[in-house]
Formats: C-alpha cells, structure tokens, sequence
C-alpha cells in the first residue's frame, strides 16, 4: 500500500499499516520532516479529566461545528481519543503532568479542560515520535517525491510520485490542505508550510471522489500582527485559556475569548470594521491581545516558544500587550470518508486535513492532531486489510 504525506496522518497511516502485516510505501513532496503538523502548538484534545467523558467532547465538536459535522466520525474520534493518547505515550510523547496526573487546559469550544500539551511545541513533539518509529520500521520512505498523478491500475493504483512510478493495490491520501495557496492567491498570511497547495486534493476529485465544505477554509484567530518577524505566525490560543483576553483600541473586551474559533475571528473582524481595532505601526489591522494576565508559572511552562521568538523581536508578551489580527489557517472540509477513512472510491482513502466531515465547518483546537492520529491508525489499518484481503 502506499501512503502520501508525512505529517502526523501520513506518519499514523504508514506505521499502522506496516504493524498490520502490510508492505508500506510512503511518498512525501518535500523532506519527511516538512508538513504542516510539526508546526501546530495548541495541543490534542481528549477526554481524561474526571469531570469529562467521551460524549461530552463529541457534543462540544458537534456545538463547534454549528451542526454541520458528521456525527459518525465525530463519535469515532472522540471515543478514541483517550487510546491515541496512550498510544502516542508509547511512542514517546511525553505529554505535560502535574499533581499525579495530565496537565489539562480549557480551550475554545470546550465544556471541560481536556487540552493535553507538550509545552507549546505538541505538533513537534508527536510527528518526531511518530517519524522515529516510521523511520524504525520496514516502510520505504520516498522523500522529495510529489504526487503527480493518480489513476486505476491492474491490481488497485498506479501513482506517479516525482520520477517513481509506483503500484499499490490501496493509497492513503494524506497530504494536507490549500491554505498556503489560497492566501496567497487572496493576498493574506497563512501559518501554513509551503507545502499546502491542494493539488492532491484536486487528483481524487478528478478521479471521481466525493467532497464537502471545501470553501469552508478556517482563521486562526490570533496570528502575529507585529513585529514583522511575528506575522503569519500563530500565537498559541492556549494564551487565551490561560488568562489572555482580547482588547479593542479603548482597552475594553469585546467577545468571549474562549468561544469557538470563527466566533473570535468574525468577533476580531467586526471590531476592526467598526473603527474599534488598533494599527499596526506597518499599517494593518489589529486588536490587543492582552498576554501580561497569564500567570508567569503558566507561561513559562506551557508557552516558552511564544516567548523566546516575542522576546527575539523585542517584546515581552509577559509585560506588554501584543498585537494580533486573524490569519488563514486550516481547510475544514476534504474528501469525504466513511469511520475507516476510506473515500467514495475502493481502495482510497484520507485522513487529516484532506479529508472532511470530522469537524463540519468550523474545527475546535486540539482536534487536529487528533484527527490526524485517530483516522491515521484507522485508515492504516483499514487500507493494510484490504491490500492484503
């Protein structure tokens, strides 16, 4: 079987699949470790504090996404999101702890702490675990090897992946989503890596592969708005759910900053449309992002990165408000999947960002990385029992 993309899905794919008897091929577009993964620092949701369960996550996905989710894949996640944790723990993640037990935060959209955190680098932490372990195994990784094209072979598919031809009789789609292309084309900042252009996507719809809410493209709330070496970059929301609250030019608060995404982005537009946000000395658009109420124990240990890269540019998040402005972040819909990740077409399947359903239109934080690993192991697993069927 073959597996496209090296991010946290691809990685989740290849290993399950390879764990499953089958013989794995993975093909990346750039190095494996260039994926858009590496870079999430939010965190992964699941439901392991005492007050929380399962059920309550999968109501908070289905709130969050406004009612447009699937709610099969939704229940899938959230049930197995305590396991991929456990799982990932097995590989080496070493999730933040305290008092004998998780370290939890609260983060938007949710009705409980069930945020778990490796520091503010959790992207880093799981796709180098999961990365140690593909490269411990037996799959074949092709790096440097974007897919070209796609179409039905003798025994399942034939893929062009750079100057390799390749056949595998299942393939897991795992190569992201457009958002870098798509701001650039709109003339915005994207957090995404360079990487996230969508053209995989557009080979399985070529193909005949179903899709949903592919122009439901998500904001990331709070991107860097100053200093320039700040801009594109995604300021943990985890400050928000630690004390950071958002500020018009009069210093008041004008939304709930722990409400789901797309409610503080249209919240952040709609204060600067009514001349209420703040300039950057550039010239953009921005609102205060009010960081000295984080406690200093709590940012030290959750949000060093955010600080080293503020305190390189000469602000101190601890002792001065900073500047943030909406920037464009996350594709919400993809190929449509059924709970084994597979696609309308046999044999194809998706996981991560390509694919959709899982958040509807509007994705909590934390549920990427989830979704990458949970519908990873699924489709690995699932796409090892067909070629090998």
């Amino acid at each position: 079987m073959l597996v496209i993309g090296s991010g946290a899905s691809g990685l989740a794919a290849a290993l399950s699949a390879e764990r499953a008897g089958a013989r794995v091929a993975l093909a990346t577009k750039g190095s494996i470790q260039s994926c858009n993964s590496a870079k999430a620092q939010g965190g992964i949701q699941a439901a392991l504090g005492p007050d929380d369960s399962p059920e309550r996550h999968a109501q908070d996905i289905w709130t969050s996404s406004h009612e447009t989710a699937d709610m099969r894949l939704v229940e899938v996640l959230a049930s197995e999101a305590p396991s991929a944790i456990h799982w990932l723990e097995e590989l080496g993640v070493a999730f933040d702890r305290e008092n004998g037990g998780y370290r939890l935060a609260r983060c938007g959209g949710a009705s409980a702490k069930r945020l778990l955190q490796v520091g503010d680098r959790t992207g880093h932490a799981i796709t180098a675990a999961l990365r140690d372990a593909v490269e411990s195994s037996s799959v074949a990784v092709h790096p440097r090897s974007p897919l070209v094209s796609l179409e039905p072979g003798e025994n399942g598919w034939r893929a062009r992946c750079g100057e390799r031809t390749l056949e595998a009789t299942t393939v897991v789609l795992a190569a992201g989503g457009r958002c870098y292309a798509e701001a650039r084309e709109r003339g915005e900042l994207s957090t995404n890596h360079p990487g996230a252009t969508g053209e995989v996507t557009r080979l399985a719809l070529e193909l005949g592969a179903e899709a949903r809410d592919l122009d439901a493209l998500q904001y990331h709330p709070n991107g860097g708005a100053w200093p320039p070496t700040m801009q594109g970059y995604s300021i943990p929301e985890t400050t928000r759910a630690y004390g950071a609250v958002l500020l018009n030019a009069d210093g008041e608060e004008f939304c709930d900053s722990l409400a789901p995404r797309d409610v503080v982005s249209q919240a952040i537009f709609d204060e600067v449309a009514k001349g209420k946000g703040v300039e950057t000395p550039d010239g953009r658009p921005a609102v205060w992002l009010d960081t000295t109420r984080i406690p200093v124990r709590d940012a030290e240990r959750s949000l060093p990165y955010m600080l080293r890269r503020y305190r390189a540019g000469g602000i101190d998040p601890l002792r001065e408000k900073i500047l943030t402005y909406p920037v464009l972040h996350y594709q919400n819909g993809g190929l449509v999947i059924d709970t084994d990740a597979e696609t309308t077409l046999e044999g194809l399947y998706a996981c991560g960002e390509i694919a959709g359903g899982t958040h509807g239109r509007n994705r909590m934080m934390g549920n990427s990385l989830l979704e990458c690993v949970v519908y990873g192991r699924r489709a690995g697993k699932a796409a090892a029992e067909k070629a090998k069927g």
